[in-house]
């Protein structure tokens, strides 16, 4: 006789934690080096824009078409990304993301035009696109949850260290080498990376594969309802809603400055030498990372810190924006600028934030989802702000104190739409503090064949 059919219905054991360790360290380094070159060649412009100016003998609203351009093509993809992550895997996004990122920065070297150029530029967002979010991916699979906000934040640490790398390395190399010697050499560490990335890379833990993506019901298209449904579901989330504004309220002011922005207002509005504008750049990005240490270790111990970092983020780097435009005379001192540079800093770790509402409000087969919906905010308010100071510059004959007056507006918006969401996510989050989500059931064992006169098996 044969015993019971087992429960259909019986849980399955909790999925158990990754757990880190050595190797994990060591698959996460490749996919941060990806990430790494992919921030080095969307920087590489914040070094350049006046040779790019003289090259394509552009204006300035043409000149921010370039970061306009790339950041709309990034903000655009986030969402596709997510979807591609959540349903490829994070190893072919990235292989991909490199293939792209590399041929618009070689492309972008050999352009001979400035529509040429533009896109170039686009391939180049098109690639960095893919990658941030699969690291998150990364951290996700690899490493205990607990660990995920200081996770996040080294990989923006390693990102903002490949800024560095287009301050320090980059600019030397362009002013000395020339244009296309410079962007061309780069565009060979994106070949670098692709080699451990398709060779060692891995998802995922073995023994801790994602659940496959729920088939969508009858007579809907497969690809169409899981898209709809993904979006929809990461949408719903308050936390998802709140990390897309923290981002856009928290990341854009350093994004607009690094990127393209920063340069000509140190060298045209406050007088300096070129070199002394590249150190300035420079310790944004030595001051974001220091932040990024700092801000990842308080979130990973106190939650309740998330909100106020954010905040606080954004009303500092507003003061000291007003002081430095509001600031009697036609410059600045130099411990104001050393004093908002530092405050800079602080912007990109506080746009991880916004991964930490989002993160925790969305299963693991919606991560790569959410995080492509929160990544969209702080390149839209980037891409927003790079236009209007283009536009107004153009407009004012060149008067930097109207052009960025631009950054407060965009800030206002932002802080309105957190402190109207924050109320809904923290209730959420306690809600699934009380309640945790059901485990999922056991998949339903396949029925047994026997043949005439035999016994199932045992």
């Amino acid at each position: 006789m044969t015993g019971p059919a087992p429960d259909a219905t019986a849980a399955a054991p909790a999925p158990q934690e990754p757990p880190g360790g050595r190797r994990a360290a060591v698959v996460w380094s490749i996919g941060v080096a990806v990430y790494f070159v992919a921030v080095t060649f969307r920087t590489s412009l914040g070094v350049a824009g006046l040779e790019a100016t003289d090259r394509f003998h552009v204006n300035a609203s043409a000149l921010s078409a370039f970061s306009l351009l790339q950041l709309l093509v990034y903000a655009g993809m986030q969402i596709p990304v997510g979807l591609m992550v959540d349903r490829l895997g994070t190893k072919r996004v990235l292989t991909l993301g490199a293939v792209l990122f590399t041929a618009g920065q070689l492309g972008f070297a050999l352009a001979p035009s400035y529509g040429t150029a533009l896109a170039a530029r686009a391939l180049l967002g098109c690639g960095d696109a893919m990658t941030f979010i699969s690291v998150l991916r990364l951290g996700t699979r690899w490493f205990p949850a607990r660990r995920g906000p200081l996770m996040a934040q080294l990989a923006g640490l390693v990102g903002m260290a490949g800024n560095l790398v287009s301050t320090l390395v980059l600019a030397p190399v362009l002013h000395g080498l020339g244009w296309t010697a410079a962007f061309a050499g780069s565009a060979g560490a994106g070949l670098l990376v692709l080699v451990p990335l398709v060779l060692f890379l891995r998802d995922h833990p073995e023994g801790s594969e994602p659940p496959p993506p729920a088939r969508p019901a009858a007579g809907g298209g497969a690809g169409g309802g899981f898209v709809r449904r993904q979006i929809r579901d990461s949408w719903r989330e308050p936390g998802t809603r709140l990390g897309l504004w923290v981002h856009f309220t928290t990341q854009f002011p350093a994004m607009v400055f690094l990127l393209l922005w920063g340069m000509p207002f140190l060298v045209e509005a406050q007088g300096l030498p070129r070199t002394t504008a590249a150190g300035l750049l420079t310790l944004v990005v030595a001051s974001h990372m220091g932040f990024g240490l700092v801000y990842g270790q308080i979130i990973g111990r106190r939650q309740s810190a998330r909100l106020p970092l954010a905040l606080g983020t954004v009303g500092t780097t507003a003061a000291l924006w007003a002081a430095v435009l509001a600031f009697p005379g036609e410059q600045a001192p130099m411990w104001l600028l050393v004093t908002l540079c530092v405050v800079l800093g602080s912007c990109g770790p506080a746009s991880m934030i916004g991964f930490d509402f989002a993160r925790p409000a969305n299963p693991a087969e919606r991560q790569g989802t959410a995080s492509g919906i929160t990544n969209m905010g702080g390149f839209l308010a980037s891409m927003t702000t790079l236009l209007t100071v283009g536009v107004l510059l153009d407009a004012t004959g060149g008067d930097y104190r109207i052009a960025f007056s631009s950054v407060f507006a965009v800030e206002l918006l932002g802080v309105a739409q957190i402190l109207r969401l924050r109320g809904r996510t923290l209730a959420r989050e306690r809600e699934r503090e009380s309640c945790p989500p059901p485990r999922r059931p056991a998949p339903s064992p396949a029925p047994v064949r026997t043949l005439p006169g035999r016994a199932a098996a045992e």
